[in-house]
């Protein structure tokens, strides 16, 4: 309880109050408050406060007067004395907001820097020394004076330590004496159009610098008659706006992204071959290709996501569907097929070959009618991740290594491009490695990549990728590719012809199986390996529908006897089995075929019965002229024709006639 039973007076108040030393009127004490600062905001609510009531105002405490006023006015204003109507115009604010203001009090004070947290532990220990030997029984001013000495400060200054605790419990004297530095608070005044002008001017991608943007509203201050601050001023009201709205209006989308934390995502959730990530990756090496250009190569990988091991890659020109198609059957080949793919949304990734059918692929239009790729046939559930995002694909991390590692390697001396194209290095563009040479090189890589001990990310606990896969792996239920689902990834040539002795050509090889020799003359098509030419091509009819494979045959050399002889014992054997397969179909020889014919020929033919007869006369006429020699056939023929004659005639006439026989003189 304190010893006042007043504690809030108004300006008018202390002026009738007429106390020692002070003003007399309202006006003199408004001077005199404004003079002392006794409206800070930090002090609203200890210090002064809005007067509760009709007609408003400002009440101050009556800490803000001297220690021979205080005295006066507890004289006047004894506690035992505290009337009803005192006690209701001193009432304090209610406990919620009392617990409001500590609060925000106590964060304020929180969020100041150490060395105004040391000025206000500084005020408090002073205060609390003070306060001890008033407990002795040491008068106040006494015991000020010599707290002051010894701490290298003056009594006013306790006085006005004092003053702002007055009436704060001594739990929340802390944050109170601490030093409120208002600082400059007037600022100079800045046209609003050319604010806004040098924002649209500073925060550009290209990140022009202030000076150049001063410079700039200058030449248009002078036209548009502004009066504009210093450099310095407007440079800090600059640097005063948000660290990320700087970062995104300078730096880019990517810039700001890195300043929000990554997702950490446990792999521990798979098992080895589970689920994969795929990418490609552009070296920073020149290679020469058997065409005789020269380029970098691009190399489309897959990793495990559980172990972070490679599983498989491939090396072309570009990140193509066909080489994505190809490493993707390497992976299934050796090790089997995953369950879950991640995959960039680009058109290498997300061709139609691979993906067709899947419904979130944004790259492509999504028909109902299209047929389903490959990674949906074989039951992999495929996810989109964004491109050249290394949170989304651990991936990129591999990438990392090689292009620091490998791309360097003494056997790419020359060939070594830079990261970046003001990272050439002296020896640029001196030297191509061979494609061969530079497959063989990477192919290393990756082995001791996968092999390298001490691994310490996700769940490699300082193995390797290939011990942390092989552990997994050996448990791990494994989908294994069928011979028609490997078949699936191999690259579909043109439609070739048939040739006339079976064999098909194609890249200046030639590929012979038996089922061609019944498809001579008609086209069919390819699937093969690009990179394993000599491996047997898969053969389709023109439906689509599978022949089997044609394996390749390989050019002997002219006066290779040994490759004549295998030649023809081929031969030979291929011959024997058409002559057994046509003897299983032909069960009947010749020879018993040409006896049925000649059965057939002796045995008398079934001769039909007329069923109009001509009228024969058995006279000597006729029978004298079957003994006559034959006649000449011009004159049987004219004779014959004349009878004919003579037949219609009578037919016409509807009278009986009888046709003479040959040698018959009658008319």
């Amino acid at each position: 309880m304190t010893r006042f039973a007043r504690e809030w007076f108004t300006a008018a108040d202390l002026a009738a109050e007429a106390l020692d030393g002070a003003p007399t009127t309202e006006r003199g004490w408004a001077l005199k408050i404004q003079r002392a600062g006794w409206e800070k905001a930090d002090r609203q609510g200890t210090g002064w406060r809005t007067r509760a009531g009709r007609g408003g105002g400002v009440e101050y405490h009556i800490g803000n007067l001297t220690e021979a006023q205080q005295a006066a006015l507890a004289v006047r204003y004894p506690a035992e004395a505290r009337g009803e109507a005192t006690r209701m115009a001193t009432l304090p604010r209610t406990t919620t907001q009392d617990a409001l203001v500590r609060a925000e009090r106590w964060e304020w004070f929180d969020a100041k820097p150490d060395r105004i947290k040391a000025i206000a532990q500084h005020r408090l220990q002073v205060l609390l020394a003070v306060k001890a030997l008033r407990s002795t029984g040491t008068p106040k001013l006494r015991a000020m004076q010599q707290v002051a000495d010894q701490h290298g400060c003056t009594v006013q200054s306790l006085y006005n330590w004092e003053s702002q605790v007055l009436c704060v419990p001594e739990a929340d004297w802390l944050p109170h004496l601490a030093p409120h530095y208002a600082g400059a608070t007037a600022s100079a005044e800045c046209p609003p159009e050319a604010w806004e002008e040098l924002k649209a001017d500073y925060l550009r991608l290209e990140a022009p610098a202030f000076n150049d943007c001063y410079r700039r509203l200058q030449a248009r201050a002078k036209t548009m008659g502004w009066v504009l601050p210093s450099s310095r001023t407007l440079r800090r009201r600059l640097e005063a706006l948000p660290a990320t709205v700087l970062t995104l209006a300078r730096e880019g989308e990517d810039a700001l992204k890195r300043k929000y934390p990554a997702q950490e995502r446990d792999r521990g959730v798979f098992h080895a071959l589970e689920a994969v990530n795929a990418d490609g990756h552009l070296w920073d090496v020149f290679v020469k290709w058997p065409d005789g250009s020269v380029a970098r190569p691009m190399m489309t990988t897959f990793q495990d996501l559980y172990s972070g091991k490679i599983l498989a890659w491939r090396v072309d020109r570009t990140e193509s569907a066909h080489s994505f198609r190809l490493a993707f059957g390497d992976l299934v080949e050796t090790w089997g097929i995953p369950d879950q793919i991640w995959l960039d949304n680009t058109r290498a990734a997300a061709n139609k070959t691979m993906t067709g059918g899947v419904a979130t692929r944004f790259r492509f239009k999504v028909k109902a009618e299209e047929p389903l790729g490959v990674l949906p046939m074989m039951g992999v559930q495929v996810h989109w991740t964004r491109p050249y995002s290394g949170q989304s694909k651990p991936i990129e991390r591999a990438f990392r290594d090689f292009a620091g590692g490998t791309a360097k390697h003494p056997r790419f001396a020359g060939a070594y491009t830079g990261n970046n194209p003001t990272a050439k290095p002296e020896n640029y563009g001196s030297a191509a490695v061979p494609l061969d040479d530079f497959i063989a090189t990477v192919g290393e890589a990756v082995v001791e990549h996968n092999a390298r001990p001490g691994r310490t990310g996700g769940l490699c606990r300082g193995r390797s990728f290939d011990a942390t896969f092989a552990e997994s792996y050996e448990a791990a239920p494994i989908r294994r590719a069928t011979a028609a689902q490997r078949r699936l990834w191999l690259l579909a040539a043109e439609a070739v012809k048939v040739r006339a002795d079976s064999t098909v050509h194609f890249a200046a090889n030639r590929y012979w199986s038996e089922h061609l020799a019944e498809l001579i003359g008609q086209p069919v098509t390819l699937r093969f390996d690009p990179d394993s030419l000599h491996e047997p091509m898969q053969v389709y009819r023109a439906d689509g529908s599978f022949l089997g494979e044609a394996e390749c045959l390989e050019a002997a050399g002219f006066n290779s006897t040994e490759a004549a002889r295998q030649h023809g014992r081929a031969r030979r054997a291929w011959l024997r089995a058409q002559k057994d397969m046509l003897h299983a179909e032909r069960r009947m020889s010749v020879a018993d075929l040409a006896a049925l014919h000649a059965a057939a020929d002796a045995a008398p033919a079934d001769r039909p019965e007329p069923r109009v007869l001509r009228p024969v006369f058995a006279t000597a006429g006729n029978a004298a002229l079957q003994a006559a020699p034959a006649e000449p056939d011009a004159e049987r023929a004219q004779r014959l024709m004349i009878e004919g004659l003579r037949m219609r005639a009578a037919a016409t006439a509807g009278g009986l006639f009888v046709v003479p026989s040959e040698g018959d003189g009658t008319d």
